[in-house]
């Protein structure tokens, strides 16, 4: 088929999964409609849970396995949009719907792409995967996939980045801080007001800079980004919790950021996760050395995927923008999704991993 057919196909079942509404750990009925479709074309998809997956024929565990991978979740809708978002919408070349640009053309992109390699000689095993609950970092998405996918060489990512390779991406820890004193009346020269004993430490955590910086991801960044404290005007706090946001990179693993905090701080500090640590594949790897000779620019993304739960080197790079991800009136160009098959054949055709 041309160019324009795959792309057609693609646009067709992207205002399939519009239609369906997948908001984390609630995509079965988008995971029903993807498996029937895969079967309609011929392949053998396998499902765990509300992830979909597929191996192109003739598996070889002596060759290098290349992972495309995709989540078919989405956030829920803001109050602010003006369509329905569940309902998909085609307008001067673009498609309007929830999930549209962050990560349905992504979806409908790579399976172009595996359909299209599936049956071409190449030097690596391909897999497709179509997983869920990314939009939560949720443990039954992409985490429990790893457990039944063959051991995995590198992946490609699709996210919104405009078809540029993101070779770094920032991790993910938040922590729960809390401060304990003694409660009493307010009017009254007594208690120990748990609030004052978070100040502190809500400073340093505004100030201290981590002193090793990321070539392409920048400093550890840190923000308080809530605080609880009290039940009426006139009741010193007893306690008092405040959650810090921390999006790391590279250069530490979040349980050495942990650790530097913890030093630091006289509360008491707990981590929810450790899980979702910053990612880096080397710019010499034969992915990103393709990317770079299409033309493309490396960069580090500011934003979480299902990178930061790979044991493995993974490249982030896909249709869309990601400023449009979360926000009302979500679309995608028609002309982006055409892109993104071309040039993502023209990235794993022939490449030698």
């Amino acid at each position: 088929m041309e160019l324009s057919e795959y792309t057609a196909r693609a646009v067709e079942l992207l205002k399939k999964m519009i239609s369906i509404p997948s908001q984390s750990r609630n995509e079965e009925k988008v995971a029903d409609m993807l498996f029937k479709h895969l079967e309609s074309l011929g392949l053998e998809p396998n499902r765990l849970g509300n992830n979909v997956y597929c191996n192109a024929p003739g598996y070889d565990a002596s060759r290098p396995t290349l992972l495309l991978d995709a989540h078919i979740d989405t956030v829920k809708p803001v109050s602010a949009w003006t369509r329905d978002p569940f309902t998909p919408t085609e307008e001067k070349g673009k498609i309007y719907g929830l999930g549209s640009n962050d990560d349905g053309a992504s979806v409908v992109s790579l399976l172009q792409v595996f359909c299209m390699l599936r049956t071409t000689e190449q030097s690596y095993n391909l897999i497709y995967s179509a997983s869920s609950e990314e939009e939560v970092s949720g443990k039954t998405g992409f985490e429990m996939l790893l457990g039944v996918l063959p051991p995995v060489s590198v992946a490609l990512v699709g996210e919104p980045t405009e078809m540029q390779p993101a070779i770094a991406e920032k991790g993910l820890m938040v922590l729960d801080v809390t401060a304990y004193g003694k409660s009493g009346h307010a009017a009254r020269n007594e208690g120990d007001n748990a609030l004052y004993k978070v100040l502190d430490d809500i400073q340093w955590i505004r100030d201290f800079r981590f002193p090793e910086v990321s070539p392409m991801l920048g400093p550890v960044k840190m923000s308080v980004t809530m605080i609880q404290a009290g039940t009426q005007h006139n009741v010193v706090p007893d306690k008092c919790t405040f959650v810090v946001d921390i999006r790391s990179n590279e250069l530490y693993s979040n349980q050495q950021l942990f650790e530097i905090i913890s030093a630091n701080t006289s509360c008491e500090v707990k981590a929810r996760s450790f899980r979702l640590n910053s990612s880096r594949i080397d710019i010499d790897h034969p992915l990103v050395q393709r990317a770079l000779a299409l033309g493309r620019e490396a960069f580090g993304s500011p934003t979480l995927s299902n990178q930061a739960l790979m044991p493995f080197p993974s490249l982030k790079m896909g249709p869309g923008c990601s400023a449009r991800s979360h926000t009302a009136n979500e679309f995608i160009l028609i002309t982006e999704i055409e892109e993104a098959i071309d040039l993502y054949v023209k990235l794993l055709d022939g490449l030698k991993l």
